[in-house]
């Protein structure tokens, strides 16, 4: 496994490479993002650590460019009052993010659990009457009409649509989907399930999302 290290505090970076590489990990670290970019899209790399301030590019402008080209796995570091930046992180494809400061017990499980998320096979197609995700292509479509959504929204409907019947809580939405805790803000997840309820039920006068009260929300066959 090749991971790719973006952060610019020295003491930081070789910290973390030291760890990874001590956890059987191979590593490669650089804090420009310019320098970043190029070499998360030359190289094919497992995951990508990548810190949100650096010079000359931005982490957040380093992956809106990754994500014209590549899915890589990417956790965003962002200081702890930095709220904007992880939200525009998530919404750009991040994967995962984690707070500075942080401890590295839980930045190598972040690892390892979303380096398996991504070897695990995955459905390229999943349908519900009329709605149908392409997820390879991230396409939506309910009969003939596109529907456009976020990327936390499409992960969101994915994963309720891969664990159909079953009936999902807000904090297992939020780790599956956003990969961390909100601790207290769970009200995250009734505000994209609103938006996805926009954009299909409302749209189209179906109820493919339902709210099981004081459990979560299931759609149902």
């Amino acid at each position: 496994m090749k991971i790719l290290i973006v952060e610019d505090e020295t003491s930081i970076a070789r910290f973390v490479q030291l760890e990874l590489e001590h956890e059987g990990y191979q590593t490669e670290s650089v804090a420009d993002g310019r320098q970043a970019l190029d070499k998360a899209v030359q190289n094919d790399y497992d995951l990508i650590v990548l810190d949100v301030m650096l010079p000359s590019l931005n982490g957040i402008e380093v992956l809106r460019r990754l994500r014209q080209v590549k899915q890589t796995p990417v956790i965003i570091l962002t200081a702890r009052d930095q709220i904007m930046d992880k939200v525009a992180g998530l919404d750009l494809g991040a994967n995962d993010y984690m707070t500075k400061p942080f401890a590295i017990e839980e930045l190598l499980a972040r690892i390892r659990a979303n380096v398996k998320k991504r070897s695990e096979p995955e459905k390229s197609t999943l349908s519900l009457g009329k709605l149908k995700v392409d997820v390879e292509a991230h396409v939506v479509s309910y009969g003939s009409d596109a529907i456009d959504l976020t990327k936390k929204e499409f992960d969101l409907l994915v994963y309720l649509l891969s664990n159909r019947n079953v009936v999902i809580s807000r904090e297992q939405a939020l780790d599956a989907v956003w990969g961390f805790d909100f601790y207290g803000n769970t009200n995250v997840v009734d505000v994209y399930i609103r938006y996805l309820r926009s954009k299909i039920d409302d749209a189209y006068g179906v109820t493919v999302i339902q709210t099981v009260r004081g459990a979560g929300y299931v759609i149902r066959d």
